[in-house]
């Protein structure tokens, strides 16, 4: 739950650093900070043996896409109007990548997070960096290469449908067998199994 903490302090220094860019250090740190507790946090469940497997999953995975609105919102305060549409269409995109995860895992029960090596950690890094080359060369980079940010995020979701819409075609191909069509069993009525995440 800390994960909402960091994520309205990130709208608070990202607001704060539209009249000082050196107010984006601390978003760093937020971010950081929200990395440390989202990789701990479903170990301190186990190991507390909460129980909460179901709820701790939803929330985990919910409270990532909120971080994930206050990092783009943030840059709304920055940047000018004119770049609006395109952090606009940035956060359409990854919120694409995280609906095919999720419809993906649905499918297939496998929960894959990272993408030719690109994950929760190097997502992170990323607006590190940014803040980083912000604070040190100001906006103007920033403006001009977000079409080309996503340009490659509109690329590799393309790829990643491809991919995953393969996937599960060749799974359900695999799984036809002649004669009459089997009884759909009530998802709702399926034991609960924890998710598996992998990566490749």
């Amino acid at each position: 739950m800390l994960t909402l903490v960091w994520s309205l302090m990130i709208l608070v220094f990202s607001f704060l650093a539209a009249g000082n860019i050196r107010w984006l250090w601390l978003v760093s740190v937020m971010i950081a900070l929200q990395w440390v507790t989202d990789h701990y946090d479903g170990k301190v469940g186990k190991y507390r043996n909460t129980g909460l497997v179901r709820w701790g999953y939803y929330m985990d995975h919910l409270l990532d896409y909120f971080f994930l609105c206050s990092v783009i919102i943030g840059y709304s305060f920055i940047l000018p109007e004119r770049s609006r549409f395109q952090l606009l269409l940035l956060l359409a995109l990854f919120a694409a990548y995280d609906f095919s995860t999720f419809l993906a895992f649905t499918a297939t029960d496998k929960l894959k997070i990272s993408y030719l090596k690109f994950g929760p950690t190097e997502f992170r890094m990323a607006p590190i960096i940014i803040n980083g080359l912000l604070i040190s060369f100001g906006t103007k980079y920033m403006i001009s290469g977000l079409k080309w940010v996503n340009a490659g995020a509109a690329v590799g979701l393309s790829f990643l449908i491809y991919g995953t819409q393969k996937r599960i075609w060749e799974l359900d191909m695999k799984g036809r067998r002649p004669g009459p069509p089997a009884k759909a069993e009530p998802l709702l009525e399926k034991s609960y199994m924890p998710a598996e995440e992998c990566t490749y």
